[in-house]
């Protein structure tokens, strides 16, 4: 037929436009809606527009009066599409931990315990404490450790005192005339083998078996020696910026020392301590 005697009839209502809204836009979104579709592209491209000159492809929708203020909007369709046999398996580090600890605080649960545990020296605000001591006899319990430290340390320098006097390049103990002991005395030898054989004379002192020189006290009795070494040079060179330096580092490998020594050995922290005049 001719195209002028083609009768369209489009509805005018679509489901994103509100009820009574205006004829001519339903017509055209129910008109851009029948397009989209393949299989109607497919048949106007075959037959032609001549399919559509049917009047009763469409029904008609007589237009509405309603006023724009008393419209109620209707929502867009959702289309939902089921997803079969697609699971989520990749997840992130964080949420492999949390799944980890979950799993660990249910099979604690499950064994009657706390889900979280304690901490390794976690003791109980209600738990009593057994043989308790006051402030003056934990005084007078120090005061005696004090005596004790002080009566050894007594016993060791006089016993060291006893021994003859360090000789220079460790031969002490040689036999050898008396000229030649004067020539190796120490007050022939330079500071540096003074410094040492003080330095070795004080380690003596707090050795724990013979040649030791890797317990902790041995190390803060060697540490200390060298800061007052280099205390000395630093009275006298005060812009010498890095043995200031190296002087600051032993301060701090002392320091970490010795509270190694107050967490594990605290007797033999309080003798150094003493002994040595080191203050916190």
């Amino acid at each position: 037929p001719h195209p002028s005697s083609l009768s369209i009839t489009i509805p005018h209502h679509h489901p994103s436009l509100p009820t009574g809204a205006d004829p001519t836009m339903a017509s055209i979104m129910s008109l851009r809606c029948l397009f989209s579709k393949s299989h109607v592209t497919s048949a106007i491209s075959n037959n032609g527009i001549a399919m559509l000159g049917r009047p009763s492809l469409f029904p008609a929708v007589a237009p509405s009066t309603t006023p724009m203020s008393q419209l109620q909007f209707q929502p867009h369709p959702t289309i939902t599409f089921p997803v079969s046999g697609q699971s989520r398996s990749k997840m992130t580090k964080t949420k492999k931990r949390q799944a980890g600890k979950i799993r660990e605080r249910e099979a604690r649960v499950a064994q009657g315990l706390p889900a979280k545990p304690k901490p390794p020296r976690y003791r109980p605000k209600n738990l009593p404490v057994i043989n308790a001591l006051t402030r003056e006899e934990r005084d007078e319990e120090s005061k005696q450790s004090d005596t004790a430290a002080a009566d050894e340390m007594k016993s060791k320098m006089a016993i060291q005192s006893g021994k003859e006097e360090n000789l220079r390049f460790l031969f002490d103990g040689l036999v050898m005339s008396d000229r030649v002991r004067r020539l190796f005395d120490l007050k022939n030898g330079s500071q540096r083998e003074v410094v040492s054989s003080q330095k070795r004379r004080g380690m003596e002192l707090f050795q724990l078996r013979e040649g030791d020189t890797g317990s902790s006290a041995v190390q803060v009795v060697a540490l200390t020696t060298r800061i007052q070494q280099l205390q000395t040079h630093m009275a006298k060179h005060h812009k010498d910026k890095s043995t200031k330096r190296g002087l600051d580092r032993m301060y701090v490998r002392r320091r970490k020392v010795l509270d190694y020594m107050e967490r594990k050995d605290f007797e033999s922290y309080r003798k150094v301590v003493k002994s040595l005049g080191l203050v916190r």
